[in-house]
């Protein structure tokens, strides 16, 4: 099971559900580390892709740093694991649609970032969703980000480096 972060956020991330390899570590995106090394090469994280490829590591990272360090949060629509996404169920992301939207209105995270298209969708029940900058939520910029998992890296780098430029622009 994935204890998920977003307590004191500055950047919140939205996953749309946790492959079973990432569930049974206890770890999101540790299936296929993609997300992770992502964040290494953005800057977001100052962890090596070398020690995020170590599972062990990994979870500290998770445990001890994301959150508090980093002040990053992430949170499932969905909490069931499958295999990949066409395992679930219409509507099944409904309850974790209206948790989210709770945390976001209650934390106001400065920036919140869909994983990928198809999470945005879940959420907000829209078909037309575009990459990028959307309206705000509450007092929270959205921002849509291209999924992690299939693509050229340096189009999830540079939606993350915008996304952490927004979130963290006055923090020092």
């Amino acid at each position: 099971m994935i204890h998920y972060q977003y307590l004191n956020s500055r950047l919140l991330f939205i996953g749309i559900n946790p492959h079973h390899g990432s569930f049974s570590r206890g770890v999101p995106f540790s299936n296929n580390k993609m997300f992770w090394y992502l964040l290494s090469r953005s800057g977001i994280i100052r962890e090596t892709v070398n020690e995020l490829k170590n599972d062990q590591k990994l979870k500290l990272m998770w445990e001890e740093k994301f959150n508090r360090v980093y002040q990053l949060g992430l949170v499932n629509i969905i909490e069931r694991s499958t295999r990949d996404i066409s395992l679930l169920i219409k509507g099944e992301e409904l309850p974790g649609a209206n948790n989210i939207n709770s945390i976001i209105r209650d934390h106001q995270p400065a920036v919140v970032c869909f994983i990928g298209k198809v999470t945005c969708q879940k959420f907000t029940a829209l078909k037309d969703v575009s990459f990028g900058w959307q309206p705000n939520l509450y007092n929270s910029k959205i921002y849509v980000m291209h999924s992690p998992l299939r693509g050229e890296a340096s189009i999830r780098i540079d939606d993350l480096k915008i996304v952490a430029s927004v979130a963290f622009h006055n923090i020092q």
